[in-house]
Parts: C-alpha cells; structure tokens; sequence
C-alpha cells in the first residue's frame, strides 16, 4: 500500500476506500456461502428476462444507425407533407424513401452485353420475374398486380422496351449514352446501363443492365411477401450461358443485418470455452494443492452471471436488444477474466498460514484500488457513450456498462467466496480434484510423478506466501532489469516515436462513415449486388431534389434572378452534371413562351399555373399550390461519380453548404441523406465522447491513484492509445463509423486499465529509486496484466472469424486497443515513470547511494573473510543491495561508537535494548543458488570476528532476511554485543 512519498500523495479517498474493502473482504471470508449463493439466485431471477429477448430486438437500420436528430430526417418529413406520392403517377425520381422494389444486374461474361444472345438471357429473367405470383388470404397476386403505377401500366423498364422495340436489330442500332430518343421523348440510360465504353455519345459495348421492378406503396405485408418470393425463386439454377446477375430487393439489407446475429452464437459458445481453457492453463500449478483450475473455472463463470443478469435486466426494463449488443458478451468475459488475474494475484501474495477470512481481506484491501479504477473507468466510458445520437451506440453502452457493474459486484462477491471456499480446501491440503488431504513432502522412494499427482501445498519460506510463478520471476529478473537499463530506455524512446508518428499519419488517412454493403454477411447476395452496382453504375449518383421553402415570388424577376443565380451554384459544383436538370419552372416558362403568356405578373403565373400542371403530371408532384398560394417547389439536379464515402460526405456538405449561401431558403434532400448524415456529426461526436471521457479518466485517476502527477502518466496513456488505435485502424481498412466510435470510446477505458495498475503499483510501493519501482511494479502486476490482455484478445478473437463486418471491426479495433494498452503498461509507462522520480520515495539517488554506503563498505571490509568466490561475493551483494535496512536512531555500544546500526528480523540472543553493532552482523551473508534468499549469520558472544570463518555456524544462530526487516516486537529478551570485543582486520 502507499507509502509517504516525496510531497505528491492524495490518499484521502484510497485510504479509507482499501480499509472498508478490508473489512468488507473479512465479511466475505467468514460467510462465504451467502456470497456464492446470492449472485447465482439473482442470475437465475433477471436471467428470466431473455424471455422478452425477441420482442425487445430493435434491428432497424435507419432507427439503429442513423443519428437520431439528423437534419435529413426533418428535410424528409418536410418533403413529405408538402409533396405527398401520388400512387397513380408514379415517379421513382420523386420518392421520398428508396421506394419498395426487387431488382437485378445482369452482367455479360463477354465484352458486350449488347447480343442476341445475352438480351435473349436478359428478357428470360425478365418473364421469369413478373411470373412470380404469390397468394394472399384466396387470392393470387403475380407482378401485375402488385407494381407502380403510371397512367394505369405498370412503370417499364426502358431498357427493355427498347429490347423488344428492335429485336434482333439491337445489335445494329445506335444507342446514345446517356440520353436516347425514343419515340417522342428522351430516356435516362444512366441508371439502366453501366460499364459503357461511349465513341460521341454512341454505346460502343457496355458490360451490364440493371432492371428495376417497383411495387406500390400502401399493403407493406403483401409487397412483402412479394419480395420474399422474389428472394426464393430468383437463386435458383438457370441454365445462363451469356451473362451472370446479382440480386436484391428493398427488403434485403434489413433481412441480411437481422440474420447477422445467427452468425455470433456458435462464435460465443467457442469463446467461453476458449477463455477457460486459457484461464485454467493460467492458474493451473505444479502442486495439487495449491492448483487453481476451479477458481480459474468459477472465475469466467462469474462474468457469464454478470452477462446473464445484466442482459436480463435491461430486457425485463425493456430497453431495445441492437445487435451491436451481440459483442458485448465478448467484451464483458475479457473484462471480468482480467479482474480475475488480478485478485488471484494479490490472493497468492498473502501468508498461507492465515486465516482465509484475512487472506480475503488483505486481498481486497491490495486489489481494491485496481479493480475500482478499471470499472470506473470503463462504466463511464460506457456511460458517456450515451451521449450519441445513434441508437445502437446508446443500446450497446447501456447494457456493456450495466454488465461491467454487475462483473464487477459479482467478482467481490461471487468470486471472492469461492476463493474463500478454496483457500479451506488449501487449508487441508486436500487434492484440488479429489479432495483428499495429501502429504506436504513425498515420501522416500516414491517417482516424481507420485510427488507432482500426489504431493502438494508447497509455499514460500520465507515470506510464507505462495510459490512465486516462473513468469513474475522473468518480469523480476530479466524483463524489469532490462527495460530500465539505459540503452534499452533510449530504445524505447525511439520506438515510442516511431510509434508515434506512424499513428499521426494514419489519423489523417481515417474516412469517416460505413459503408451500406457491410451491414450485410460478406458471402450475402446483398454484398455482390453492391459490388456489381458500384462497379458498373457509379458514374451517376442519386438526383438531388433542391427544394424552395416557403412562399416565394417566382413571377418578380429580382427574386428570380436570386433563384437563378443559385440553381448556377449547384450546378458548378464539380459532382453535378450541368446538363441533366429537371425544373417544373424552366418548363412552365418554356410553356408560357410558346403561348404568349406574361409570366411576369402574379396574377397570370398564378392563373396557368393549374392547367400547367394538369397537362404536365410529373410536374404537378413538383410543386405545392394550394388556396391561390405556392408553399413550396422542388427541382433535381444529378450527381455523378459519387462512390465512396469520402464522395458521399463531401457532396452532402457542399450541397448544404451551397442551399445554406442562397439568399433563397432553400434545402436539398436524397432519401440517402437519411444515412450519409452519419458523416455530419460523427467526428464531432466521437471527438467530444473522448475528451468528456479523458477528463473524467483523469478526475477518477486523481481520487484513486495516490500521486498527482502518476494520474497525469495515466492520461498521457489514454490520449497515446487513442491516437495509436486511430491512426492503424485507419491503416488496417476500418473507417470511423457508428460501430468504431462505439469501440475508440472503450478504447479509454481499456488504456486506463493498464496504466492505472502499473501507475498504481509503482507509487504505492516501498523501493527507494524509480529503476527499482518500476521493477516491482512489474514484479507484480506484469503477468496479471499479460493474463488479462491475452484474455481479452481471446475473448475476441472468434470474431476475426465472422463473415460481418460489425464483428471483424469489433476484433480489429479491441486488438488494437489491448495490444496498444498491454505494450504502454509494460513498456512505455514504466520506461517513462523511472525518468520522474518525483514519484519515488526517496528524496535523490545521491540520498539512497549514501545510505546504502556504510552497508558496502562493511561488506567490502569483511568479504575476505567469508569463504565465498568472487562471483558468489557479487552475486551476494547484488542481492543485498535489493533489500532496505533501516537505521536506528539509538545509540549503542558505550565502549566504542559504531559505524551505523540496523534492526533486524529474526531470532537472536546476541543483542538486547533494541543495539546491534554493524560489525557483528552485516559480513555474514550467503546466497541460497536455487532460491536467492539472502541468509545471515550471527556470531557467538565468546567469539572474536576474525575467528568466524574458521568455525561451523550452529544452525540455532541461523536468521534469514528477506525484504524490508522491521524492528523486533521483543527487545528486552535481546544481549549485548561490546563493540570493542572486536578486532579490525
């Protein structure tokens, strides 16, 4: 725990927060039972809410994905009250929604889609479409009977008319790209023909037609069904020779995204099984006693009760089920797993000869802070995440943050009983499977397989804690040594910058927005139809309405001239084909020429107007005019080469952008926009959940962490890993959308995680330099921190797997935040905390260098006479200087003044009223090889020092020192040692 540092400890909320969980961790130990049992009747109890789980699944892509309060949602709702459908007179173009409709792409195998051959393949799947019929209630409905409307003919598709129109002699004729004149009018190709190679506005070869069969709006559950036929009949196998097509219809991206969570239920079942492989293999020991394969077990079953009674209980409230929600679990079992490895750790470093209630208890008391700061952060995080304007962030926050709360009570609660329940059976030293008591040694002529099946409840002798792992040894003596030697810091620094930059160039490669085609299975139709669609049928874009707001004098020709001058605006902007442009106004002057009339003057506008629009019915969708007043109007400009997501936001910005300058209101809406809103307010958004989450962080750090300036090395890691996860998922094909902002505001939550136990773990020991904190901190919460990230990876890994693409994002951007997270917590932290040793204990080195100096110079003194070898000597003071002697104040040994004096541990008769002379006891050191304990000896009261060496030491004068010695609780039982009985050397 901490320690009075050098002028920077804020402990007023970590002291007494470590005392009360102290006692609450002695509640536990002695009722453990009530503990256990409580958790699994409550999970049993809220686990009844997956019962609601199919009426609470919320799937809607617009309800889910798109931003609840996005500008295109009010553009259409004013779209739609002035410019209602007209089911009569259908006109895709003027949709407000993207319409109800199946269609498909048909694309040559050769070079030319423009044969006999392939338009006779064309015109069979054409036929085979509008034979489809389906039977509602008695009735059978086919094509005919169900599609939009015009002038009471279903609505054509140009295309085949043309087909049809001439026959055989297509491949003859000349097609104009991308208007062509048939009969009395003008057809739009753009849309229907894609892949075109053009010689003058003539179709030379073109790779693919896409066709187009609209229902009418109105009866969704019939038009439903249609569709549903559509999507059965359409995969089955035709004998195609010439061409090859994709489908879909209006209904398939829902269907496609709500199918994705059949998809992650195997994927979840082998990630439990995989995380208590892993955490059974971390805990499994080389002793049947002191195995913890049952507490590592119970340990991933207790983030499974947290999932079930958090899930449960966000159900039984009735809060929507997104299947974002569907990678919660992943996370939630990678979090509780990691507070498992940290308890487990704090529990093997207590006396095993403790009672468990006390064990438990100083368990707590050492975890506490850890395992409060981590689930503080991530639940605020998650919290935070709220704020969103997505819906399926809002859900995914919500039950993630409840379910870490619930992981967090279950693992002080459930957890903590069953170590209780195991640390009795250790006790007995019964068998970790079988039960059975078994003998702490193995008996004389037994194999080493009796001894490692058969004998166990080996513990430290020393300090009478468990047996060190092998993996706190290598982080004690080989990783912690060798990441605070000079040349490795320089190293790291190096890297660190490396990193760095490399993260700041990628930031600046991130595209924003998620792509339609991957709310869909990667091996859905839904995804090759996209492909064909944007391969062949990119070059034209949606056909933007541009709208006049509003009561507006088209007749006055100043205002006019405002209009015009606008419409030129549009027009200029580098995605707008100037030449294809559909205005109720440009015709109805054009109408006004050619009959002599003055449109000019209201009166005369206003009066043709109606028979204007009776002739011209399309035109009459246009334009709002009723009680003699014109209330709003619309006309379209087309957009070309729109096929990104950058294309997308950047049109959608400068068209607003450009409605916003007219002087003119006016306002531009696409039922697209519905989804490209994304590109408006997810950046701002995402920027402002970190830096509210950041400064959270810090505020939490600053409670918890008992220094300032460590809580500042804490943010530094948050900001360091944002930035990171930024600038490679950027790198690796991820774009910052609704499901990677969801995982980047995680992503704090993770980076406090490890920093904060480091951090923590530095300022709260008792080393005296920095190089030495940093070697302790990682002594022992280095491989806790490996277990937890390499459980958490695990725990998603399954999810690379997925064939979606929310899953794959999932597991790319946790990747990246835990492997950035665990390489900042046991690389760049602890390197960059030995450069401040404001945070250390002592006051300088020179301080520590002095203190330790009458210790060298003592050994130095006596070494010749210890029979040991040069290595041996080094060896022994290495290890020496590893470990702090007090000075004591007192003064000693009337007859001559010593050097220094220390108080040690142990059992003496050769010292009394708290004296030790120096000289009699710091030369006799020796250095267990195996276990590097550091054993003294003391000299007999009859012996003079030079003699030592040449005399066997009785075992009875035999005290081992390990660690920090601490003052002897009975000093009057302690003789006197006279200095001057001493002979120098």
């Amino acid at each position: 725990m901490p320690v009075n540092t050098a002028g920077c400890r804020t402990d007023c909320v970590e002291k007494p927060f470590s005392i009360g969980f102290h006692k609450f961790g002695r509640l536990v130990g002695r009722h453990p039972w009530y503990f256990f049992l409580a958790p699994l009747f409550i999970s049993t109890v809220l686990g009844s809410g997956f019962y609601f789980l199919e009426d609470r699944e919320a799937n809607d892509i617009e309800d889910q994905f798109t931003p609840t309060n996005g500008p295109a949602k009010l553009e259409r709702q004013f779209v739609q009250e002035n410019f209602p459908l007209n089911n009569s007179v259908f006109s895709n173009q003027r949709l407000y929604t993207d319409g109800v409709f199946a269609s498909f792409i048909a694309v040559s195998t050769a070079n030319n889609i423009f044969t006999n051959a392939a338009l006779q393949e064309i015109l069979t799947l054409d036929k085979k479409v509008r034979q489809i019929n389906i039977t509602a209630g008695h009735e059978q409905l086919t094509f005919d009977g169900l599609c939009a409307r015009k002038y009471n003919k279903c609505i054509p598709n140009k295309i085949i008319d043309i087909v049809n129109r001439y026959g055989s002699k297509i491949e003859e004729t000349e097609l104009t790209f991308p208007f062509f004149r048939f009969g009395f009018s003008y057809i739009f190709l753009g849309y229907s023909v894609g892949g075109v190679n053009v010689s003058s506005t003539v179709i030379k070869s073109a790779k693919a037609i896409r066709l187009f069969y609209f229902l009418k709006e109105g009866n969704r559950s019939i038009t439903d069904l249609w569709l549903n036929e559509f999507l059965r009949v359409f995969p089955s196998n035709l004998s195609l020779k010439y061409i090859k097509f994709t489908y879909s219809t209006s209904l398939s991206r829902q269907v496609e995204f709500e199918a994705n969570t059949k998809d992650v239920i195997p994927l979840f079942s082998i990630t439990y099984v995989i995380a208590i492989a892993f955490s059974i293999l971390s805990c499994l020991r080389f002793d049947c006693v002191r195995s913890k394969v049952w507490v590592a077990t119970f340990g991933v079953l207790s983030a499974g009760l947290a999932v079930l009674s958090s899930f449960g209980m966000m159900l039984h409230i009735g809060v929507p089920f997104v299947m974002t929600v569907a990678n919660s679990p992943f996370l939630i079992l990678g979090i509780g797993v990691d507070d498992m490895f940290i308890l487990i750790s704090c529990w093997q470093q207590t006396n095993v000869h403790d009672q468990v209630e006390d064990r438990l208890a100083h368990t707590y008391k050492e975890a506490a802070i850890s395992i409060t700061i981590t689930t503080l952060t991530d639940v605020l995080a998650f919290y935070i995440g709220l704020m969103t304007p997505f819906r399926s962030v809002q859900s995914f926050c919500l039950y993630s943050s409840t379910a870490i709360l619930f992981c967090y009570i279950y693992s002080i609660t459930f957890f903590g009983a069953f170590l209780v329940l195991n640390g009795r059976r250790e006790n007995s030293n019964k068998h970790w499977l079988t039960c059975k008591e078994v003998p702490h040694d193995c008996p004389v002529g037994r194999s080493k397989w009796y001894e490692l099946c058969c004998v166990g409840g080996a513990y430290d002798r020393h300090s009478g804690a468990e047996e060190v792992q092998p993996m706190n040894h290598f982080f004690k003596k080989y990783y912690g040594p060798f990441l605070t030697r000079p040349w490795t810091k320089v190293c790291v620094i190096l890297l660190y910058a490396v990193y760095l930059i490399v993260s700041v160039y990628g930031c600046f490669q991130i595209q924003e927005g998620i792509d339609r085609r991957n709310l869909a299975a990667d091996d859905s139709y839904v995804v090759r139809y996209y492909d064909d669609e944007k391969a062949y049928f990119s070059e034209y874009g949606p056909n933007i309405m541009v709208i006049v707001r509003g009561e507006f004098p088209y007749w006055d020709e100043k205002n006019m001239s405002d209009l015009e001058s606008c419409v030129e605006d549009f027009k200029n902007l580098s995605f707008i084909e100037k030449d294809i442009f559909t205005s109720w106004l440009k015709s109805y002057k054009y109408y006004g020429y050619h009959t002599n009339l003055n449109l000019s003057a209201e009166n005369v506008f206003k009066t043709n107007l109606v028979s204007f629009l009776r002739f011209y019915s399309d035109f009459k969708q246009d334009v709002n005019f009723t009680n003699n007043s014109i209330h709003a109007s619309r006309f379209f400009i087309q957009t070309v080469n729109i096929s990104t997501a950058i294309d997308e936001m950047n049109m959608l910005n400068k068209l607003r952008d450009t409605a916003k300058r007219c002087p003119v209101p006016l306002l531009v809406y696409h039922p697209a926009f519905i989804y490209h809103d994304q590109y408006a307010v997810i950046m701002s958004n995402t920027i402002q959940n970190i830096a509210v989450t950041t400064a959270v962080m810090l505020f939490i750090s600053l409670l918890l962490i008992p220094n300032p300036l460590c809580c500042l090395w804490v943010t530094f890691s948050i900001a360091s890993v944002i930035v990171g996860v930024t600038g490679f998922m950027a790198l690796w094909d991820v774009n910052l959308d609704t499901i990677s902002m969801i995982i980047l505001v995680v992503c704090i939550g993770f980076s406090v995680d490890f920093s904060a136990h480091i951090s923590y773990a530095f300022v709260s020991n008792q080393k005296p330099s920095a190089n030495e904190k940093a070697v302790e901190a990682l002594f022992h919460l280095g491989y806790p921190i490996v277990q937890g990230a390499a459980s958490t990876i695990l725990g998603v890994v399954v999810l690379s797997a997925s064939k979606n693409y929310i899953f794959r994002t999932f597991f790319k951007i946790m990747f990246l935040v835990i492997f950035f997270g665990l390489f900042h917590g046991i690389t760049f932290i602890p390197v960059f905390l030995t450069f401040f040793d404001i945070c250390s204990g002592s006051s300088s080195k020179d301080d520590s260098e002095e203190k330790r100096k009458p210790e060298d110079q003592a050994i130095s003194k006596y070494q010749p006479k210890i029979g040991h070898d040069s290595v041996a000597n080094e060896q022994e003071k290495q290890i020496y200087d590893n470990h702090t002697f007090l000075p004591d104040n007192l003064q000693i040994c009337p007859a001559q003044t010593c050097t220094s004096v220390w108080t040690l541990t142990g059992s003496t008769n050769h010292t009394q009223s708290s004296q030790v002379c120096m000289a009699s006891t710091i030369p006799m050191f020796r250095v267990d090889s195996q276990t590097y304990e550091v054993q003294m000896y003391t000299p007999s009261i009859n012996t003079q020092l030079t003699g030592i060496t040449k005399q066997s030491l009785d075992p009875s004068d035999q005290n081992s020192v390990a660690g920090h010695s601490q003052p002897l609780p009975h000093e009057n039982n302690i003789s006197a040692v006279n200095c001057s009985n001493f002979s120098s050397p």
